[in-house]
């Protein structure tokens, strides 16, 4: 017996302006899931105002309360949620489930390469935004200035759909960055990133040593971010009288852009299943979550050293989910913004998307840029640099640009 594709991912429309959007998804349930969904959710600019979940190991019902955008793509967001749930076909057999952390399938890198005659504010974050709209999601960037004033710009993307390699496809994404970008544009060629090609992309693999250990930390820091409220700090309590077989945690803490999204990946890279939970995002700006949790192994979290080391990995990531710093690099200053990758492999969605448009609400324009991955502190960390505009970046003091990149990331804006 199975269930109708179409009753899998159901969106009930908001009846009226201010009303949240509800999205419920019925389906056969796998470790991480919950991850899964909130990221999609991310993805599309969505916040979660309120949710509910539970399963009984095999079969799960999520209701999610979201706050969309006008131009919210629906549909489309339908179709991607249905993509990451497990086979809807079969409820009787469990070979539809996939490890928790399993690789997601290798897309092929494609070379986004384009001349703009000149550089201009905002510039970078309309060629990102234009490429959040097709579905092309941004690998590795290098943007450079040359001493004429031209800008070169090389995106290493991957084509959520597949269709990269048509002319079609590639004659659509041309098409769309001559709109944002006007006259410009002086040419623009997509070509498949051979292996070459794809090793030129991984930018610097140094990171100075001051840097890695005052950005990568995994201590909680001494003074509270720029923005979180000292009024609210994070309260995390363990416990287990209250079912025979689930450890029940409870988070109380300030909301930010994600955050539901910061928890469940953080279960997920834990390998922990959750089995009943809710969550509230109050019109103050902080959040209740209560999860019913328990190991792969079906048994609840007894151990005091395992509940420690859970409750404290959760307390960095919602502490500090992204670390933002302004540096010096040599007599240039060099924005720096960082986030742990999934042990999946996936990143955290939509980072330069948001990066951008605070450089560009900050007036401050990007002289060149490298993303790339790192391992420190025993995690890998996907790393942006952002070298500003030198003639640009010191009418805003170091601080403001910080904390505007901060507000933007944390959804505090």
């Amino acid at each position: 017996m199975g269930i109708l594709k179409e009753d899998v991912v159901v969106i009930s429309p908001a009846e009226k302006e201010g009303d949240s959007t509800v999205i419920s998804v019925n389906c056969p349930d796998k470790t991480g899931l919950g991850c899964d969904l909130c990221r999609i959710i991310l993805l599309f600019g969505l916040s979660i105002a309120r949710g509910d979940f539970s399963t009984d190991g095999k079969w799960c019902y999520v209701v999610l309360w979201v706050v969309g955008k006008a131009n919210t793509r629906w549909d489309l967001l339908e179709k991607r949620l249905l993509d990451v749930c497990p086979s809807y076909f079969s409820t009787s057999e469990i070979d539809y489930y996939r490890p928790a952390n399993q690789q997601p399938k290798k897309l092929d890198v494609f070379l986004l390469k384009f001349w703009c005659s000149c550089d201009r504010k905002g510039l970078l974050h309309d060629v990102t935004r234009v490429l959040f709209e097709l579905e092309l999601t941004i690998k590795r960037v290098k943007v450079s200035t040359t001493p004429d004033g031209k800008v070169m710009d090389l995106f290493f993307i991957t084509d959520t759909r597949e269709l990269l390699h048509t002319k079609e496809r590639q004659g659509q994404t041309i098409l769309h960055l001559k709109t944002a970008l006007g006259d410009l544009l002086e040419s623009c060629e997509i070509e498949l990133a051979g292996l070459e090609i794809a090793a030129c992309s991984q930018g610097t693999t140094f990171l100075p040593s001051a840097i890695t250990e005052d950005l990568f930390s995994l201590e909680l820091p001494a003074r509270y971010p720029s923005g979180l409220l000292a009024s609210n700090p994070i309260s995390i309590t363990v416990d287990n009288t209250l079912s025979p077989s689930h450890t029940l945690i409870q988070v109380v803490c300030q909301d930010h852009k994600g955050l539901i999204y910061d928890t469940m990946r953080t279960l997920k890279d834990y390998n922990i299943q959750v089995s009943y939970g809710r969550f509230f995002a109050n019109q103050e700006g902080g959040c209740e979550l209560d999860l019913f949790i328990m190991q792969a192994d079906g048994k609840k979290i007894v151990d005091r050293n395992k509940q420690n080391a859970l409750c404290s990995r959760l307390r960095m990531e919602l502490w500090r989910p992204l670390r933002v710093a302004v540096v010096s690099r040599g007599p240039d200053t060099e924005l720096l913004v960082a986030n742990p990758v999934e042990l999946s492999g996936r990143g955290r969605p939509l980072v330069f998307h948001d990066i951008t448009l605070a450089l560009k609400n900050l007036n401050t324009q990007i002289f060149s840029v490298e993303i790339g991955r790192h391992m420190i502190c025993d995690r890998e960390w996907e790393v942006y640099r952002i070298l500003l505009d030198e003639g640009d970046s010191y009418h805003v003091p170091r601080n403001k640009i910080e904390e505007g990149v901060r507000k933007i990331l944390m959804g505090w804006e």
